[in-house]
């Protein structure tokens, strides 16, 4: 069994694992490169293998640097099966769809062609099939199972087993401080382990400590008048971050004030999440009895959905204080730049980072302290407060990491980093043989290895 890293090597965006045995070849995830021009520019690079000759992809999650070149993957020929949970494949639709467009202009800006169409969405989505947790396949000598990763609804990590091998595949690991979603499953055997290290050196907030700095960010804004911008990602972090105000709403913990999702994208996968939202397969017994007791839990007073542009201009008509949550959650584009070229230029104004800022992402720039910064090429002083709240993460932290690893370390022959920057990964490889005696590698883009 061989094993290459076509993607997030050495770097948080981009996950894509080919793994082959005998004349089969899977991959694990497709995803697209964020964060930078050089990341950016990665998406239009061909695949380091012929994707005619794939023959099934399995997708951990719907995150876009998960899934996000599955639309190329299939214009270039991949006509295999595609297999993942129900929601990650509902989410992905949605997800493919609204990056089509922004890649349209991207692509226009940099004068390259369009990564994929919206025909090439409608093609995958042909070829994706829907697979519940331990449900097993078979793709030639290889047999897959999921498992729940605890990270968004849906989101699985990937047990394969070939050739009397047994290889495990992270995908995303969720925070055990995840709210309303299932949390984060365990398994006792691997014989080889690829694991992401996004905070591989990093503590989270605890889930309380979280909320009251969220509560303390909101009531500092109010009292100064100003607007609290909060960048998010469509997916996840906007219903965390929902489900979090409803509670402090509704218990009076914060001011009236009003919240505006600014993202016609998130408010379309906040209604997936309202479809499975009574399903024990993925919300938590919490979150299930706070539905049945009535309480709508992405929704509550003040709350305004602005999906059409002329609602989203319509915010700044409104006087503060008020919080907007807009994506994209890296500042790399989407509504939340707009927000950011109007209002942080003003002290009374405050800006709260709740996910992570990948290297020489805007948001980055801002969270560490730049004090000028270009936004539709216009020069912006940023003056507004900046606050950060790591604990809000859906990644696991390096002591959660090292929790879900314990039960496997007996048999592990050997572990690979992935997904995650030097600072976050190298620490994490020395812990894992401080802890456990456990060598790890950390490979780069290319890099291929016999299992």
């Amino acid at each position: 069994m061989r094993i290459t890293f076509c993607g997030a090597a050495q770097m948080v965006t981009g996950s894509n694992y080919l793994l082959e045995s005998g004349r089969t070849r899977i991959l694990v995830d497709c995803g697209m490169f964020q964060g930078s021009r050089y990341c950016d520019e990665k998406n239009f690079e061909d695949f380091p293998y012929e994707a005619r000759s794939i023959d099934a992809l399995l997708v951990t999650h719907g995150h876009i640097d998960h899934i996000g070149r599955i639309p190329l993957l299939v214009r270039k020929g991949f006509r295999g099966s595609i297999y993942s949970t129900p929601p990650t494949k509902d989410f992905a639709e949605f997800l493919l769809l609204d990056s089509e467009h922004v890649l349209r202009m991207e692509a226009a800006r940099h004068n390259h062609p369009p990564i994929y169409s919206i025909e090439d969405v409608g093609e995958a989505m042909k070829l994706w099939k829907k697979v519940t947790y331990h449900e097993k396949l078979s793709i030639g000598p290889f047999s897959i199972e999921f498992f729940d990763a605890g990270h968004v609804m849906g989101s699985s990590f990937i047990v394969i087993e070939a050739e009397g091998k047994r290889i495990v595949f992270s995908g995303d690991l969720g925070s055990a401080n995840t709210p309303f979603i299932r949390g984060l499953e365990s398994v006792e055997e691997a014989d080889y382990l690829v694991t992401e290290a996004t905070y591989g050196n990093s503590i989270h907030h605890e889930p309380e400590k979280r909320k009251e700095v969220l509560e303390d960010v909101i009531e500092e804004t109010a009292k100064r008048k100003g607007t609290l911008m909060i960048p998010a990602f469509a997916l996840e972090r906007t219903q965390e971050m929902l489900y979090e105000l409803d509670e402090l709403v509704k218990n009076g913990r914060i001011p009236q004030t009003p919240v505006f999702v600014d993202s016609p994208l998130a408010i379309k996968l906040t209604a997936v999440y309202q479809k499975y939202s009574t399903n024990p397969k993925y919300f938590s017994e919490e979150a299930i009895n706070l539905i049945k007791s009535g309480d709508a839990i992405f929704n509550f007073p003040g709350l305004h959905l602005t999906l059409t542009t002329e609602q989203s201009q319509g915010i700044r008509s409104v006087a503060p204080p008020k919080i907007v949550i807009a994506g994209s959650g890296m500042s790399q584009g989407g509504r939340i730049l707009h927000h950011e070229a109007e209002y942080l230029g003003d002290e009374k104004n405050a800006i709260l980072f709740v996910g992570y800022q990948a290297r020489n992402s805007l948001g980055r720039m801002i969270l560490e302290g730049q004090k000028t910064v270009k936004i539709f090429g216009e020069e912006i002083d940023v003056k507004a407060r900046v606050h950060e709240i790591t604990g809000y993460s859906a990644h696991a932290d390096q002591a959660q990491l090292l929790k879900w690893i314990q039960p496997m370390r007996r048999t592990l022959k050997r572990i690979f980093l992935i997904h995650g920057e030097a600072e976050q990964a190298l620490p994490f490889k020395q812990k894992l043989l401080d802890e456990y005696v456990l060598e790890s590698e950390f490979p780069a883009f290319g890099e291929a290895h016999e299992l």
